[in-house]
């Protein structure tokens, strides 16, 4: 990967030769597992090709209920994340929701993402852009393709120009979201890498009624069909064992899965370059 700074990193996210995964826990729920995790990813990706990012929250600000784990907070969760990119030597995400976290977690990590629910918040984007950090920015559920149009003006108008768009599904009725791939050449008319989120978007918000269900089982169809339609990268939620994670484990993928099915993404990735 070479020398770990924010040039490189953004180098290797807008390489179109490369798939890159930004992928780890829903939340931090102890350093060990984020370690235990980062190991298991960086290892396969190494060994298939593939940049990658860990991802992980301190502090998961829009839980379902009120009395839904969170995250260990700002200060203790930055420690952890600062510990695995010193450690595995690989960049790191994380999301904010104010503009003062804006400016701790540029300190630490190496992308700031803007969450779906907030990605219209234009004093929020302001204060990551301005961080000099590459910015992954959310497309809300509730949001049209195009409408992100206007969002990337206003990260731009602030000095943006290393961003990131994701693909997260759509609200479709109750409890559901429907991911429409047409979303994924749209956004990068715009310019910018586009990312699809694979286990969010299988996501059944309040499905489970104090919290949300999923369908994991069909996170791996959607992500095939995402580099299909021309994805630059993935975002994919993973954990040893997601029946016991605190947080969104009716999405994540079981991280025992996770080289063979990686193996399959670089293989459809090549078969779009040759195709």
């Amino acid at each position: 990967m070479g020398v770990l700074n924010d040039a490189t990193t953004w180098k290797q996210l807008q390489r179109t030769d490369q798939l890159f995964l930004i992928a780890g826990p829903c939340v931090i729920e102890s350093e060990d597992l984020c370690l235990r995790i980062g190991r298991s990813l960086k290892k396969t990706c190494d060994r298939l090709g593939i940049f990658y990012v860990f991802k992980a929250s301190y502090d998961k600000a829009n839980r379902t209920s009120a009395t839904s784990f969170r995250g260990p907070g700002l200060e203790s969760g930055l420690a952890i994340l600062q510990t695995i990119r010193h450690r595995l030597g690989v960049p790191v995400l994380t999301d904010i929701h104010t503009e003062a976290q804006a400016q701790a977690a540029a300190k630490v990590v190496d992308i700031l993402q803007i969450p779906a629910f907030l990605c219209r918040q234009t004093d929020l984007i302001a204060a990551a852009v301005g961080t000099g950090k590459v910015v992954n920015i959310k497309k809300g559920q509730f949001l049209s393709p195009g409408e992100m149009s206007p969002v990337v003006a206003k990260a731009k108008s602030a000095g943006g120009r290393k961003l990131l768009l994701t693909e997260r599904g759509t609200t479709f009725g109750y409890n559901n979201l429907v991911s429409d791939m047409r979303s994924i050449p749209i956004m990068k008319k715009l310019g910018y890498p586009v990312v699809f989120d694979a286990t969010h978007s299988v996501q059944l918000p309040g499905g489970g009624g104090d919290c949300s269900s999923g369908n994991r089982e069909f996170a791996p169809v959607l992500a095939r069909c995402a580099l299909a339609a021309g994805a630059d990268g993935l975002f994919i939620e993973t954990h040893p064992d997601p029946n016991r994670a605190l947080s969104d484990g009716p999405n994540m993928i079981p991280l025992s899965d996770m080289p063979d099915f990686l193996k399959s993404l670089v293989k459809l990735k090549l078969a779009m370059r040759n195709a």
